[in-house]
């Protein structure tokens, strides 16, 4: 192990060294004031750059081949990388921080559920401005094999766009007219593994070893044997292990999700080369927010369950430092859905600036379920908090099942036991628990345990299918402010707020999938729907269920863009002396609300002297209802209702 004064004179050493090759390799053609500002973010990021890739590689006899490799892949990059990104790249400098704007609203969609294709998409464009969205996830639009491909996961080019969707141009220019727009394009970049259809895969295939070297290949069950004592498999109900058998490889594939995606071995530094020359071909195409797929899961050591594994964090750490050199308006956001203290360790600005936060997802049905945020409040109180220049990005609806997310400590410490509690919210979810007003389906369910992920629509499981089946119109109402309740709190809690394209308009269970031979027995695609344009017409009359559910959002929406105790701000979650009430502040400087939640079907109470404890006046405005309330003795609370508690102007 070698200290920080060991790594900074090594790493000045190297630079020095490398840095007289690279300017005579790309001398021609490169303009003197571009190149200065390419090597100091070369020189500023390097040492942190050299002390990762020293950590991950050093040992290796050539470590200082792939060093120089890898930077002349990252200097190519940069050089190909189009001028209007060169010049976002020096705004997004100007406000590093850029993301944690209260003007950020996400929304994700599937391009052909969406619109079909990506010039379909295009012409959806006002359609995103109008809800106030100003950034895009396009789930994986990637080349794929054609069937078994889980839902666009299974990578077979980088390069290449699904012909269903268009081409890699048409994708581009998307970008450039989306930013044009205030949009920002989050894409997938799958890199804990590739299809078994890609370029290199296949060429492992064919018996080249170079790129037999990319993946983890076993001659005999020996050591996946060995390491299978210590890990769970992914889908067991598809694919028990995490090793396939390729006859034509006469070995064993590692597969940590299906036996059609093969695990990249990231103990070869010219996988990890590769993979950069891949990323940065991505931030070319005018992607600003990379969604970094399977964290978790990039390294592997015997002996563990192979994941969030140190070196994991390293790689992303140095990916990070290439990015910020050769496309600095570039960011990363993980996807680890692992537990609460796992997730926290990939948020840092030197690694991920942005991540998912499946905790306040999975607490947020919990409390649906329960009609109690006693577990929601431990949660949040415990791990809410990430380093200041760095963002949430919270939801309620994924591509992908309901997981229950949250952990075991704060559920013993409110007197629940976990796994009778896990099953409670199984049951409940797939309305097999008496009243449940769920409508969702189980997603790799163990029998055992009784344990399951869950897959649905926001509508269908907040209760508006049921309520719509039963002609029930008090129940379709409450389901309307489940909806507009748990998304009320994603857009005000602090983080970015991202909305899956359909909950807007409170689209239903498509369970059209149980017929598709492509997609039957993955429940995720009961929530995969179609976007329904018809429906989405009816946004503007709120006597319809869409209408109703879109303009209260939009409203939702429009508070948290403009009201300054938003912008930024710091989050603290409070008591609000009501087990059934969700209760923080959002301050700004001056600026502060307080948001009050009720996740209950009946009216709450909170006390007034409770409130003035809080610092908050007997009258208060609730921007949400736009009135002005008097809380002297109780502020009542309706069902389900949703509270943005602000001092009245000039007090």
């Amino acid at each position: 192990m070698h200290d920080t004064n060991w790594h900074e004179t090594h790493a000045a050493t190297s630079l020095n060294r490398i840095l007289p090759r690279l300017e005579a390799r790309f001398a021609n053609g490169i303009d003197t004031n571009e190149w200065e500002g390419y090597l100091n973010r070369l020189r500023q990021h390097f040492p942190r750059l050299f002390s990762c890739l020293h950590a991950l590689y050093g040992q290796h006899y050539d470590f200082f081949y792939h060093l120089e490799s890898v930077l002349a892949s990252a200097t190519t990059m940069w050089i190909e990388r189009p001028n209007q990104l060169k010049a976002l790249d020096a705004l997004r400098e100007t406000d590093p921080q850029w993301y944690q704007s209260q003007r950020m609203v996400g929304a994700m969609c599937y391009v052909d559920l969406f619109t079909n294709d990506l010039t379909g998409l295009r012409e959806r464009i006002p359609y995103l401005t109008e809800l106030g969205i100003s950034y895009l996830h396009l789930m994986p639009v990637f080349k794929v094999p054609v069937g078994d491909n889980d839902g666009g996961y299974a990578v077979s080019s980088y390069r290449d766009v699904n012909p269903e969707h268009g081409n890699m141009e048409q994708l581009a220019e998307l970008a450039s007219e989306l930013r044009h727009h205030g949009i920002s394009l989050c894409l997938d970049f799958v890199f804990n593994h590739t299809s078994d259809e890609h370029d290199w895969a296949l060429r492992a295939l064919d018996g080249d070893p170079e790129y037999q070297g990319y993946y983890r290949l076993f001659p005999d069950r020996t050591l996946p044997d060995a390491y299978e004592k210590t890990m769970k498999p992914v889908f067991p109900d598809e694919h028990p292990g995490s090793f396939t058998y390729r006859n034509r490889l006469k070995n064993w594939v590692w597969t940590t999700f299906h036996n059609y995606q093969w695990d990249l071995n990231y103990e070869n530094p010219a996988v990890f080369n590769r993979m950069l020359e891949e990323m940065l071909f991505l931030a070319n195409q005018g992607v600003e927010i990379l969604r970094l797929d399977a964290v978790a899961y990039i390294w592997k050591r015997l002996g563990t369950d192979c994941q969030n594994q140190p070196e994991a964090h390293t790689i992303i750490q140095a990916f990070n430092a290439l990015a910020r050199i050769s496309a600095p308006a570039m960011i990363f956001k993980s996807e680890a859905i692992v537990h609460p203290d796992e997730v926290r360790k990939y948020i840092d600005e030197s690694e991920c600036q942005l991540s998912y936060n499946p905790q306040l997802m999975s607490l947020l049905w919990n409390s649906l379920a329960t009609r109690k945020v006693e577990i929601l409040n431990k949660g949040m109180q415990r791990r809410f908090s990430i380093p200041a220049n760095c963002a949430w990005v919270n939801y309620v609806r994924c591509h992908d099942d309901v997981g229950f997310a949250f952990s075991n400590d704060d559920v013993r410490d409110t007197n629940y036991d976990p796994a009778s509690h896990r099953r409670f919210l199984a049951e409940f979810f797939t309305g097999r628990f008496p009243e449940s007003f769920a409508r969702g389906q189980p997603f790799q369910e163990d029998k055992l345990s009784g344990e399951t992920r869950i897959s649905g629509t926001c509508a269908s499981l907040a209760g508006l299918e049921q309520a719509l089946h039963d002609d029930d119109q008090e129940g379709i109402e409450l389901a309307i402010q489940r909806i507009i309740l748990i998304l009320g709190v994603i857009l005000t809690i602090g983080g970015i707020p991202l909305i899956f394209m359909v909950d807007e308009i409170g689209l239903l269970n498509d369970y059209g999938y149980e017929s598709d031979v492509e997609k039957i027995g993955d429940s995720r695609w009961l929530h995969r729907a179609a976007f329904d344009w018809q429906r989405a017409e009816m946004r503007r009359d709120s006597s319809t269920i869409p209408g109703r559910i879109y303009q209260d959002l939009l409203r939702l929406i429009q508070i948290r863009q403009q009201n300054p105790a938003l912008d930024r701000a710091e989050t603290e979650i409070v008591d609000s002396g009501n087990l059934h009430v969700f209760a923080y502040f959002r301050t700004n400087g001056d600026h502060s609300v307080l948001v009050l939640a009720n996740f209950s079907e009946n009216p709450q109470p909170i006390e007034g002297r409770h409130l003035r404890l809080l610092g908050l006046r007997k009258s208060v405005v609730d921007l949400v209802a736009g009135r002005t309330i008097v809380a002297a003795h109780t502020l009542e609370m309706e069902p389900y209702d949703i509270m943005i508690l602000s001092r009245p102007t000039g007090r």
